[in-house]
Protein backbone atom coordinates (compact mmCIF):
# COMPACT_ATOMS: atom_id res chain seq x y z
CA UNK A 1 0.00 0.00 0.00
CA UNK A 2 1.47 3.36 -0.99
CA UNK A 3 1.24 6.54 1.08
CA UNK A 4 -1.56 7.80 -1.17
CA UNK A 5 -3.59 4.68 -0.38
CA UNK A 6 -3.61 5.20 3.40
CA UNK A 7 -6.89 4.63 5.13
CA UNK A 8 -8.43 7.49 7.04
CA UNK A 9 -10.52 6.62 10.07
CA UNK A 10 -13.12 8.88 11.62
CA UNK A 11 -14.58 8.34 15.07
CA UNK A 12 -18.31 7.57 14.93
CA UNK A 13 -20.91 9.33 17.00
CA UNK A 14 -22.62 5.96 17.47
CA UNK A 15 -25.33 6.93 14.99
CA UNK A 16 -24.38 6.25 11.38
CA UNK A 17 -27.29 8.40 10.16
CA UNK A 18 -25.93 11.37 12.11
CA UNK A 19 -22.42 10.69 10.84
CA UNK A 20 -23.74 10.81 7.27
CA UNK A 21 -25.57 14.09 7.93
CA UNK A 22 -29.02 12.60 7.39
CA UNK A 23 -31.83 14.74 8.88
CA UNK A 24 -33.79 13.19 11.78
CA UNK A 25 -30.89 10.84 12.49
CA UNK A 26 -32.25 9.70 15.87
CA UNK A 27 -35.57 8.69 14.29
CA UNK A 28 -33.78 6.74 11.56
CA UNK A 29 -31.64 4.93 14.13
CA UNK A 30 -34.66 4.03 16.28
CA UNK A 31 -36.55 2.71 13.25
CA UNK A 32 -33.53 0.65 12.19
CA UNK A 33 -33.20 -0.80 15.71
CA UNK A 34 -36.91 -1.71 15.80
CA UNK A 35 -36.73 -3.26 12.32
CA UNK A 36 -33.73 -5.40 13.29
CA UNK A 37 -35.61 -6.60 16.37
CA UNK A 38 -38.77 -7.38 14.38
CA UNK A 39 -36.74 -9.31 11.80
CA UNK A 40 -34.94 -11.24 14.54
CA UNK A 41 -38.28 -12.22 16.14
CA UNK A 42 -39.72 -13.30 12.78
CA UNK A 43 -36.64 -15.46 12.23
CA UNK A 44 -36.74 -16.91 15.77
CA UNK A 45 -40.42 -17.80 15.31
CA UNK A 46 -39.50 -19.39 11.97
CA UNK A 47 -42.22 -17.41 10.19
CA UNK A 48 -42.40 -17.15 6.44
CA UNK A 49 -42.88 -13.65 5.05
CA UNK A 50 -46.46 -14.63 4.20
CA UNK A 51 -47.21 -15.75 7.77
CA UNK A 52 -45.49 -12.70 9.23
CA UNK A 53 -47.59 -10.50 6.93
CA UNK A 54 -50.81 -12.08 8.24
CA UNK A 55 -49.76 -11.53 11.85
CA UNK A 56 -48.71 -7.92 11.19
CA UNK A 57 -51.74 -7.11 9.05
CA UNK A 58 -49.68 -6.08 6.02
CA UNK A 59 -48.90 -7.63 2.66
CA UNK A 60 -45.85 -9.80 1.98
CA UNK A 61 -43.97 -7.17 -0.09
CA UNK A 62 -44.04 -4.85 2.94
CA UNK A 63 -42.53 -7.62 5.09
CA UNK A 64 -39.86 -7.97 2.41
CA UNK A 65 -39.17 -4.22 2.57
CA UNK A 66 -38.93 -4.44 6.35
CA UNK A 67 -36.48 -7.35 6.11
CA UNK A 68 -34.27 -5.37 3.71
CA UNK A 69 -34.24 -2.23 5.85
CA UNK A 70 -36.40 -0.21 3.48
CA UNK A 71 -38.23 1.65 6.23
CA UNK A 72 -39.56 4.81 4.55
CA UNK A 73 -43.13 3.47 4.69
CA UNK A 74 -42.97 2.60 8.39
CA UNK A 75 -43.44 5.01 11.29
CA UNK A 76 -42.02 4.37 14.75
CA UNK A 77 -45.59 3.91 15.99
CA UNK A 78 -46.26 1.27 13.35
CA UNK A 79 -43.07 -0.63 14.17
CA UNK A 80 -44.02 -0.63 17.87
CA UNK A 81 -47.44 -1.99 16.90
CA UNK A 82 -45.71 -4.79 14.95
CA UNK A 83 -43.69 -5.72 18.05
CA UNK A 84 -46.89 -5.91 20.10
CA UNK A 85 -48.52 -8.08 17.41
CA UNK A 86 -45.49 -10.37 17.70
CA UNK A 87 -46.34 -10.77 21.42
CA UNK A 88 -43.63 -8.48 22.72
CA UNK A 89 -44.03 -6.26 25.78
CA UNK A 90 -42.69 -2.76 25.23
CA UNK A 91 -41.10 -0.59 27.92
CA UNK A 92 -40.12 3.00 27.24
CA UNK A 93 -37.91 4.71 29.80
CA UNK A 94 -37.54 8.47 29.78
CA UNK A 95 -34.80 10.07 31.88
CA UNK A 96 -32.56 13.10 31.68
CA UNK A 97 -29.62 12.89 29.31
CA UNK A 98 -26.51 11.60 31.08
CA UNK A 99 -24.76 14.93 30.51
CA UNK A 100 -27.70 16.91 31.86
CA UNK A 101 -26.93 18.58 35.17
CA UNK A 102 -29.84 20.01 37.14
CA UNK A 103 -31.84 19.42 40.31
CA UNK A 104 -34.44 17.31 38.45
CA UNK A 105 -31.86 14.89 37.05
CA UNK A 106 -33.14 12.07 39.26
CA UNK A 107 -36.61 12.09 37.65
CA UNK A 108 -37.38 8.97 35.66
CA UNK A 109 -40.53 8.05 33.73
CA UNK A 110 -41.60 4.65 32.42
CA UNK A 111 -44.25 3.66 29.91
CA UNK A 112 -45.22 0.03 29.43
CA UNK A 113 -47.08 -1.48 26.51
CA UNK A 114 -48.10 -5.10 26.84
CA UNK A 115 -49.26 -7.55 24.21
CA UNK A 116 -52.92 -8.40 24.63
Amino acid sequence: MSNSDELKMTRSSGNVFQDLGIPNAEEHLLKADFAMLINRIIKEKDLSQENAAKILGIDQPKVSNLSRGQLSGFSIDRLIRFLILLNQDIEINVKPHTQSINKDSNKHYSLNYCAL
